[in-house]
């Protein structure tokens, strides 16, 4: 039975990829003068985007920052939850579970999308890539829920669709289900031995109501 479960936001509670392509690009064109495929965008994925950012940009990255938020927030009817994955919030904290984020992003979008997204008040600690001093894969994130609540890693399930979820999971001694319903790497995590599978919310769901 689970005490504890770590959500990562993109690709696992919310289909906010395309705003994320969207956004970066909107930001390469303005201050690069060019545009970017979706893989070479994912190539980046592990820094915020911040530091993105500051490496594209430079001396002007403030302004294109600013730029990039407020093109992140106002387009964010690009991205919504996954169905089901509302349903299984409210299940959680209804047995009180405890619930905490653990992304790549870094605090500044992950905010704006569990606050645009109404389900911010479903997470009793949310640590995102401006609050560890190593980003995923390292397992940082996770100990820091586990340090927080005195849980044991046996009791803990981590929840995310990329390599550097299952891989910070195994360091962490957390089990790992991995979610493949909008995941890039599908096949590369097929081949990392997850503890979990999951192809659909829904099965993701019926799992985590059994064990909680």
């Amino acid at each position: 039975m689970f005490k504890g479960i770590i959500f990562d936001i993109d690709g696992t509670l919310t289909s906010t990829n395309q705003l994320i392509f969207s956004s970066f690009n909107h930001i390469a064109e303005k201050y690069l003068g060019k545009t970017f495929t979706d893989d070479e965008i994912i190539s980046l994925f592990g820094p915020t985007e911040d530091v993105i950012l500051k490496e594209w940009c430079g001396e002007n990255f403030n302004a294109a920052k600013i730029d990039y938020y407020n093109f992140y927030r106002s387009n964010h009817s690009m991205a919504d939850l996954y169905p089901g994955i509302l349903e299984l919030l409210k299940h959680l904290k209804e047995k009180d579970v405890l619930l905490s984020i653990f992304t790549g992003k870094g605090r500044q979008a992950s905010l704006i999308t569990l606050e645009e997204l109404r389900i911010i008040k479903f997470f009793d600690l949310i640590v995102t890539g401006d609050d560890v001093n190593n980003h995923k894969p390292s397992s940082e994130g996770i100990l820091k829920f586990l340090n927080k609540f005195n849980l044991n890693a046996g009791e803990v399930l981590m929840v995310g669709d990329s390599v550097s979820d299952v891989k910070a999971s195994k360091e962490a001694g957390v089990q790992i289900a991995s979610a493949l319903w909008d995941s890039y790497a599908v096949e590369k995590i097929k081949t990392l031995g997850s503890d979990y599978y999951f192809n659909t919310v829904q099965e993701l769901s019926e799992f985590i109501i059994k064990n909680t």
